[in-house]
């Protein structure tokens, strides 16, 4: 996993609207994802459309994405939250049901959702990338839905 944040992306022309879909499970940890990311759309597109959602854990959060993607039809839905492996499977098997089923949203909707609920080993990791600034997995994932936003309006951008 790369320690270098990607560039800040071109600033979009027109009103932009984003949806932060986060987990209240882990609640330390997806707030500073979420603050992260908010404090970078506000730097990037001031005056965006910015709407937040919170559901009980990771296996709720893919739910709520099918909704808004299917009625609200942002620019981007960001998908948020931390799951701490434990002594069982459970951490992975969430994880790749929760990544499974973000994706088949976006490719069923054509809206991009970017996958920010990352699963990680220890409370050291979380610290390191929900809380610390030098590698902020928010950040980043705010960074991500600015540029996909932006390759899918000139994708169908009229000629």
């Amino acid at each position: 996993m790369s320690n270098d944040p990607p560039p800040r992306p071109r600033v979009i022309v027109g009103k932009r609207r984003f949806v932060i879909v986060s987990s209240k499970f882990n609640a330390r940890y997806v707030q500073g994802l979420v603050d992260h990311a908010t404090d970078e759309f506000r730097k990037q597109i001031p005056d965006a459309d910015l709407t937040c959602y919170q559901v009980p854990g990771a296996f709720e959060i893919p739910l709520v994405v099918q909704d808004v993607a299917a009625n609200n039809r942002p620019d981007a839905i960001l998908a948020m939250g931390v799951i701490l492996k434990g002594h069982t499977e459970h951490a992975e098997n969430l994880g790749r049901s929760v990544t499974n089923a973000l994706q088949r949203i976006a490719l069923e909707h054509g809206v991009p959702v970017i996958h920010c609920v990352l699963s990680l080993d220890s409370q050291e990791q979380a610290r390191e990338r929900c809380l610390e600034e030098n590698i902020n997995r928010g950040r980043e994932a705010a960074r991500a839905a600015i540029e996909m936003a932006n390759v899918m309006a000139d994708l169908h951008a009229k000629p």
